[in-house]
């Protein structure tokens, strides 16, 4: 039976040209463990390291330099975990549990002779199992059900809508109503409009050097009979009779 992640994509995200590798004593308590309790200035084993991932779990694999045959690997699903734990004194070492085809684990230590390379190490893990939890996250919300309410917008059996299409009421009485549809004005305020000029009005405007000419002649007329008629009223008389007519008066 395929195990998970058997044929799914490796993929390299690591690898250290020198590891160290040493046997470690058996843990005998639950306090931090010290690299300097290990024999550091004699390896056991001197390699090349490649860390790698398959699905979601990583592999550190120790291989030889030259043939690049698998000296022990070790498979993390988790960091920091058994798998692969930090040391109390100093950065560079790690304890690794390495695991054979039949199951069987045991306890190494490792280290790096640059903390450059043990920096790359560990930051390395991290970013792949941030990585699997943030695709597992989401997993979790692609496969849980919607709980949140949702607004139901549709129409219950026998409820109706009603729209009001056009125009106020209030906008159409504030265009002024023309008559007949000729778009006149409306009249002046005070509804009343002025007459058409008259035709006496016109002669007295056309005429004015005729006017004064006949008003001469009248005036020595009045003058000259002034002595034969004695009555005062004759005076007015003459005066209305030359002002009252324009028209009727003939020019000599």
């Amino acid at each position: 039976m395929a195990t998970e992640g058997q044929f799914e994509y490796e993929s390299v995200l690591c690898v250290k040209p020198e590891i160290n590798v040493y046997r470690i004593p058996p843990r005998t308590s639950n306090r931090a463990i010290r690299a300097a309790d290990w024999k550091l200035d004699a390896p056991d084993w001197t390699g090349r390291m490649r860390v790698t991932a398959r699905g979601k779990v990583a592999y550190v694999k120790l291989e030889d330099k030259v043939s690049g045959e698998l000296f022990a690997q070790a498979p993390v699903d988790e960091y920091p975990g058994i798998a692969v734990e930090t040391v109390g004194d100093s950065s560079r070492y790690f304890v690794l549990r390495i695991q054979d085809d039949n199951g069987h684990s045991a306890f190494i230590g490792i280290g790096f002779g640059d903390r450059g390379d043990a920096f790359d190490f560990n930051v390395a893990l991290q970013d792949h199992f941030k990585w699997v939890k943030q695709e597992d996250e989401l997993k979790k919300q692609a496969q849980a059900p919607d709980s949140t309410p949702k607004l139901d917008l549709g129409f219950k059996e026998g409820q109706t809508i009603t729209l009001n299409i056009g125009q106020s009421k209030k906008k159409d009485r504030s265009r002024p109503q023309s008559s007949g549809g000729l778009g006149l004005l409306p009249p002046p305020p005070g509804g009343k409009l002025a007459p058409p000029p008259s035709s006496r009005s016109t002669n007295h405007n056309t005429q004015p050097s005729a006017g004064g000419s006949d008003t001469g002649c009248l005036l020595d007329l009045d003058s000259s009979n002034s002595n034969s008629v004695a009555p005062s009223n004759s005076t007015t008389s003459a005066s209305s009779d030359l002002w009252g007519d324009f028209d009727s008066v003939a020019p000599k």
